[in-house]
């Protein structure tokens, strides 16, 4: 891409990045509300059915999902204006939502500056390797890679594993500012789920938010990973990476049928989010659809996006995802060379 064709892109984008309050505070109405609603309806539904309690629990998962895009905007300073306000509703959606809203943001940053780049992964990412690190590896992390990239781990401990562990705890290089507000958030958590267990009972606590946060943690994981594994995505070595490249051509349109696009925030138009994070999720779908480049970004649907639950490793050379089956004979010679 040119650099005339990048500068008009930003210049159509432009227009976009700009917070509305009203806009803003009708989501957080139209969110916040209705997820303690049928959170509490499904701890009421106890005395029912569990089947209903699960049922009610995966729509107030869904609004936990909305509310972490809200969580998620606030990070990017694209909710609200005012810089303080974006960090008080980031810390509290980021109390409902389990994470640790400045040491997320500084980690999610982090992968939008490097998100395609070779050289440069491993904060914010989901784990790629590349047929040649793969090949080269040995046998225990040619292992721990497979578990890793095995659906059942992903989206089964996947979640656990983020809301438990990594949220809980700061990363080494954390400043004073950021290791303050995990602590805040994870005292405020003991604090409320010590009040919820109080008035409602472990059991009935459990089975309600368990249930709610897993559903809404595993869907989550599910977005960031297919919309950025898909047969195509462009990944490139530092000397060649492209940051408008990386937007557009490494992070997918995922067309969701309307009630899904409603509960996740528009994110689906990830190739806008990437190409600028200052456009607040009420206005991807108004950017995408006003940027005809944009709309040329790669397609993904429910059902053709399965197919990236396939894709395992990158073939940097041939510019492509590809199954651990394909690449078996390779595995299978290195081993035969070492020994």
């Amino acid at each position: 891409m040119s650099r005339e064709k990048t500068a008009q892109l930003r210049k159509f984008i432009a227009p976009f990045e700009k917070a509305d309050v009203k806009a803003s505070v009708q989501q957080l109405v139209n969110t916040i509300p209705p997820f303690i609603l049928f959170w509490f309806l499904a701890y009421q539904a106890l005395d029912v059915s569990i089947w209903l309690t699960i049922a009610l629990s995966a729509v107030a998962a869904g609004f936990v999902v909305r509310t972490f895009i809200i969580f998620h905007d606030c990070t990017h300073g694209s909710f609200f204006k005012n810089k303080k306000a974006n960090a008080i509703v980031g810390t509290i959606t980021g109390i409902m939502t389990l994470f640790a809203y400045e040491k997320w943001k500084r980690e999610h940053s982090i992968h939008h500056a490097s998100s395609g780049n070779l050289d440069k992964r491993g904060v914010g990412d989901i784990w790629v390797m590349t047929i040649e690190e793969y090949v080269e590896a040995s046998k225990w992390e040619r292992f721990k890679y497979r578990m890793y990239r095995n659906p059942l781990v992903m989206f089964g401990f996947g979640p656990l594993f983020l809301v438990l562990i990594s949220s809980r705890f700061n990363r080494k290089d954390a400043r004073k500012k950021e290791r303050n507000n995990t602590y805040l958030i994870n005292i405020s958590l003991v604090v409320l789920y010590s009040l919820l267990i109080w008035a409602i009972g472990w059991q009935a606590f459990v089975i309600v938010q368990g249930t709610t946060m897993f559903i809404a943690g595993a869907f989550g994981i599910w977005l960031f990973y297919v919309q950025h594994t898909f047969e195509d995505s462009y990944f490139e070595d530092e000397s060649e990476w492209d940051y408008v490249k990386a937007a557009v051509e490494g992070s997918s349109y995922y067309k969701l049928p309307k009630v899904l696009q409603w509960v996740t925030g528009n994110i689906g138009f990830h190739h806008v989010h990437h190409l600028s994070p200052r456009v607040p999720n009420y206005n991807l779908e108004k950017a995408h659809e006003s940027t005809p480049p944009l709309q040329q970004a790669t397609t993904i649907t429910i059902k053709s996006s399965l197919k990236s639950l396939r894709y395992k490793v990158y073939d940097a050379k041939n510019k492509t995802f590809v199954t651990f089956k394909d690449i078996k004979h390779l595995v299978r010679n290195q081993n035969t060379a070492v020994e």
